[in-house]
């Protein structure tokens, strides 16, 4: 079995790293960590310019239309160099329901402008009661008209603050199945009746905001997709979606372990490294099991979300979703330890792995909901 990339994917990969490496040093995580807005335009301009926007958009709508797979490698490296600002939410969540949901005329006005890095969207999903599975959804929209209205809270939207649009999961009618009676609704961040509140969260390079929806009117054109069967396309873009955050736990998990090695070897204590003592050097050799099983199951679910039975690909997306958030957990956790006090402090860089190992853990949905759901696909 040949496992390995192209010469172009390893071009991208190649040219991503460089990239964050010069224009994404920790220096500039750490500033964008407390700054309100998250990321500078210049950055997201020099990004819009490598052709990142458009990875997975198609040519048709100013996009590059590579596959997945070529899309994870950025997001990987992204996660090596904990990228600040609205890239997942705008390329991974909004794009992606547009190009699998949209009309015509939605996918060649924003998708284009999304690829051009001129627009900026996320996805609203999460409520109060609770997140990913769709019984939680319990915004209403009530028919009036030719339009609906909207009202509801959501929480813990991705940059929501810095959005253009905001696509949103609403109840349009009620049913036994929670999966059926769900529409997506895409809401300029302008309009009347729509409130956003940023969310003071652990990880600060990941900005999050409550969006409350008050009788906002929206128009039958703003429909992404279907009356009521909104929650079909949602699954799949979450599933891709899923994948994605799998490259971004196994970029920073790999940096993390990286991080906790090359402390081992400078850090001297009684005269030697300290990673000449057994309980550092095997702490730091068990991360690499996490690292490389976070990466197969990545690259095959990229495979397999485009080559693969729809059950199949979800299964591994799945997987490889909740795999990667606990592999990144438990090495940026033990990658703490290796430091030891000083893996805290604000001048080291492990506490930021941490933190976005902690907030991807839900992103999405936490474990217990992905594990019901291979539950459900296994057939008990």
């Amino acid at each position: 079995m040949d496992l390995r990339f192209s010469k172009d994917q390893e071009q991208i990969q190649k040219e991503a790293r460089l990239f964050l490496k010069k224009e994404c040093p920790m220096e500039y995580v750490r500033e964008m960590f407390e700054d309100e807005k998250g990321f500078t335009d210049k950055i997201w301009n020099k990004m819009a310019e490598l052709g990142w926007m458009g990875i997975h958009i198609p040519e048709e709508y100013g996009g590059i239309g590579l596959s997945l797979l070529d899309l994870c490698l950025v997001v990987e490296e992204m996660g090596r160099a904990l990228v600040p600002g609205p890239y997942f939410s705008t390329v991974v969540l909004a794009a992606e329901l547009l190009i699998e949901a949209g009309s015509q005329n939605q996918k060649q006005e924003h998708l284009t402008r999304i690829a051009a890095g001129e627009e900026r969207g996320t996805l609203a999903l999460m409520e109060p009661d609770g997140g990913a599975d769709p019984g939680f959804v319990q915004m209403s929209a009530k028919q009036d008209g030719d339009g609906y209205i909207l009202n509801g809270t959501k929480l813990f939207v991705p940059d929501a603050q810095t959005s253009d649009f905001i696509i949103c999961t609403a109840r349009t009618t009620a049913g036994n199945n929670p999966a059926q009676g769900i529409t997506l609704f895409l809401l300029d961040a302008k309009t009347a009746g729509l409130t956003i509140t940023p969310l003071k969260t652990m990880d600060g390079t990941r900005k999050q905001s409550e969006v409350l929806c008050k009788d906002v009117k929206v128009s039958p054109d703003s429909i992404v997709g279907e009356i009521n069967n909104g929650w079909a396309p949602l699954q799949r873009v979450l599933s891709r979606a899923s994948v994605c955050l799998c490259a971004e736990n196994t970029g920073a998990a790999q940096k993390s372990m990286e991080v906790a090695v090359d402390y081992a070897k400078e850090r001297h204590q009684f005269g030697v490294p300290i990673g000449a003592f057994q309980a550092i050097k095997h702490k730091c050799a068990d991360m690499l099991p996490g690292v490389e099983g976070s990466r197969g199951l990545l690259y095959y679910a990229a495979w397999a979300m485009e080559e693969e039975d729809s059950t199949t690909a979800s299964m591994a997306a799945a997987a490889a979703k909740t795999f990667s958030a606990n592999a990144l957990r438990d090495i940026s956790t033990d990658t703490i330890q290796v430091l030891g006090g000083v893996g805290f402090t604000w001048e080291y860089d492990a506490h930021f792995y941490m933190k976005r190992a902690k907030a991807n853990q839900v992103m999405l949905g936490d474990n217990a909901y992905y594990w019901e759901e291979i539950s459900k696909m296994l057939g008990y």
